[in-house]
């Protein structure tokens, strides 16, 4: 077994096809282009570079300017600001949604998965005074439910509710980590365990210890053990774990039924 797994670190580390796929799913950071450095490219001023024998004007010390307050609302098709996310949020989430539902760490009340702005209604189109509405969606691991609601954010009501089984949107961040949280508890984490140990001489205890990005796994038939053929209609992850500031870790064989809250080996 110690030996697979060395072999499993060792793929990791020469190949690229683990940081390609895990690099696809993460989330896309956009590098800034280079400040003041437009000396250096055709075509650009240095204002510190000696022009026609003369020495050219110092830049003055940058000043960090406060950020613009925000406006606690938009308007027409404006995306959503933090404090209208936050209001939408806790208009859906009532009492009796709180009280039926629960969360991927078997808390009381559902999953937040994400807040949307809404369609305007029908002939309001983008004008100033359009009510703003959100779509709110929550999944229920105490049904195995996906929940979205629609609320009006200005008057604070719900206008409608739809509960679907089977559908199976991308993992929040929270279900990324209590997904790594689960594969590093169970014995079939032994591997990741020990990749981890070897790549960085620390024991890994806890997801905050990795960079995991996590895809949703949806059975097919005859291509996995029985174990996970409700996943689908049970909330499943492949992880795609990192060693931060280190190689990725190869986990693809392993599925965690978020739902059951068991790890389970695919099948070869």
């Amino acid at each position: 077994m110690r030996t697979t797994v060395r072999r499993h670190l060792g793929k990791v580390v020469a190949g690229t096809a683990i940081a390609v796929a895990g690099t696809a799913l993460m989330a896309a950071i956009t590098l800034p282009d280079t400040a003041g450095a437009d000396g250096d490219r055709p075509g650009g001023r240095s204002t510190t570079r000696q022009q026609g024998g003369q020495q050219g004007t110092a830049v003055p010390p940058g000043v960090v300017a406060p950020a613009p307050r925000q406006g606690t609302g938009g308007t027409g098709t404006d995306p959503l600001t933090a404090d209208e996310t936050r209001k939408a949020e806790r208009i859906a989430l009532d009492r009796q949604l709180r009280a039926d539902g629960e969360d991927v760490g078997g808390e009381r009340g559902p999953q937040p998965l994400g807040v949307d702005l809404a369609a305007p209604p029908s002939g309001d189109g983008d004008a100033p005074g359009a009510a703003r509405r959100a779509t709110v969606t929550f999944y229920d691991y105490g049904s195995d439910t996906l929940i979205t609601r629609t609320v009006d954010i200005a008057t604070g009501r719900v206008e409608s509710t739809t509960r679907r089984k089977g559908i199976q949107p991308p993992l929040s961040p929270e279900e990324q980590t209590e997904a790594a949280r689960l594969l590093i508890a169970d014995p079939l984490g032994a591997g990741l365990r020990a990749d981890y140990r070897d790549a960085t001489g620390r024991e890994l205890t806890g997801p905050d210890q990795l960079l995991s990005a996590a895809m949703v796994y949806r059975s097919v038939p005859g291509a996995q053990p029985a174990a996970l053929d409700r996943c689908g209609e049970h909330r499943c992850a492949r992880l795609l774990p990192k060693v931060r500031n280190g190689p990725w870790i190869d986990a693809r064989s392993l599925v965690v039924d978020l739902s059951a809250r068991t790890v389970v080996r695919l099948a070869h």
